[in-house]
């Protein structure tokens, strides 16, 4: 794999991550059927860095906890997978 396909992976996967939230935000204000904290959460660990910008600009799933701190975790794993693939790829 090449880094800009990898790139292109990595964006990808932010922007699933942010809509997924955003998507679930409607969902909780108009009380329709919601994605489940599991899924949110495995998003996040594909998508940390939309995952956690969607989460923080539209106030979503901010104060519930442990998600939160389970969220945060992932995101940070996240980063540091990215980071360490992108080394690899250089």
């Amino acid at each position: 794999m090449t880094l800009p396909v990898f790139l292109m992976i990595c964006l990808g996967t932010n922007v699933w991550a942010f809509m997924a939230f955003c998507i679930d935000k409607v969902a909780a204000v108009r009380g329709n059927r919601r994605i489940s904290e599991a899924n949110l959460l495995g998003l996040t660990f594909v998508g940390g860095v939309g995952a956690i910008t969607a989460s923080g600009l539209i106030r979503h799933k901010t104060r519930k906890q442990p998600f939160r701190r389970y969220a945060e975790i992932l995101a940070v794993l996240h980063v540091m997978l990215v980071v360490f693939t992108i080394t690899l790829l250089l």
